[in-house]
């Protein structure tokens, strides 16, 4: 648990100011929530404000390469060439492309389309084509600082069945983004998310979720959205954790490419969707980072 600081000594974050003035309140109140037996953060993902200014800096990149894609992305571009848009934007502002060489993915930016749920592979064989959907998730370090969001692109005359999943899917995040309060509960967001989901006839995929971000590209926690409201992790200030769900035109069910070992599809070939934030909990909502 918390280990126990005297009123006057230096707070552990890091701010220099002695502890009864910064985080001895809050430190009280989360242990008042775990001994009503909630899950609540370790110390060690709570953001000070130093980190909080360096992430939110790296999140401005984040954003401006998204923006970058979206001024370019046509029918008729491979996938090869929107990784080297992020590639050499991101490097153009000072950053580095996060997803280049994590865990061995080879490509500096993340490309799924249609029925691709997530982390496709950029290629050259891969074109764009009237009627897609395609997820570009884009992932920056600055400064040592992480950032992480994605955008859905229609491409051309998109169905009209597809247009409504994106747009759900979009309003799947805003309404869980409605629900980052201090002092709430995770699974308030996640079943915000699902709900509405469902309410449009979709599902939620349940093995992939989002994720705590600033210091490394994963931390904890693993943000689900099939939870209920009142339950996971505490939301506590200094918190950054994305905001992503994958939702699903038909089952929920998923499986990765044997081929590449990356590459996420559904399991009946239906369309998925996916929009990500990266969120910051406040003292008074949140603060949304990358868009």
């Amino acid at each position: 648990m918390l280990g126990k600081l005297g009123r006057n000594d230096a707070c552990w974050c890091g701010s220099n100011k002695k502890y009864k003035v910064c985080h001895m309140a809050s430190d009280e109140k989360i242990e008042a929530f775990a001994r009503q037996g909630h899950i609540v953060p370790p110390r060690f993902i709570l953001k000070n404000r130093e980190q909080i200014e360096g992430i939110r800096e790296s999140g401005k990149i984040n954003t401006a390469v998204l923006d970058y894609v979206a001024e370019h992305i046509r029918e008729g571009m491979t996938t090869e060439e929107i990784d080297r848009l992020v590639h050499d934007k991101t490097a153009e502002l000072g950053g580095i492309p996060a997803p280049l060489g994590y865990e061995g993915f080879p490509k500096s930016v993340c490309t799924s389309i249609n029925e691709q749920v997530c982390h496709g592979i950029p290629s050259e064989d891969i074109v764009l084509k009237d009627g897609d959907i395609i997820n570009v998730d884009v992932s920056t370090i600055y400064h040592g600082y992480f950032s992480d969001s994605s955008r859905m692109f229609c491409i051309g005359n998109v169905s009209d069945e597809k247009k409504k999943l994106v747009d759900v899917t979009k309003e799947c995040v805003e309404l869980g983004l409605a629900q980052v309060k201090p002092w709430g509960f995770m699974g308030d967001m996640g079943q915000a998310v699902h709900d509405h989901a469902v309410k449009n006839g979709y599902s939620v995929v349940r093995e992939i979720g989002g994720h705590g971000v600033g210091l490394e590209f994963h931390e904890e926690p693993f943000v689900s959205y099939v939870t209920k409201k009142g339950t996971e992790m505490l939301l506590v200030p200094g918190m950054v954790f994305t905001i992503e769900p994958m939702v699903n035109m038909g089952t929920d069910e998923v499986y990765t490419d044997g081929g590449d070992n990356w590459s996420v599809y559904t399991a009946d070939g239906r369309p998925s969707a996916q929009w990500e934030i990266q969120v910051l909990v406040t003292e008074t909502g949140y603060e949304v980072l990358a868009y």
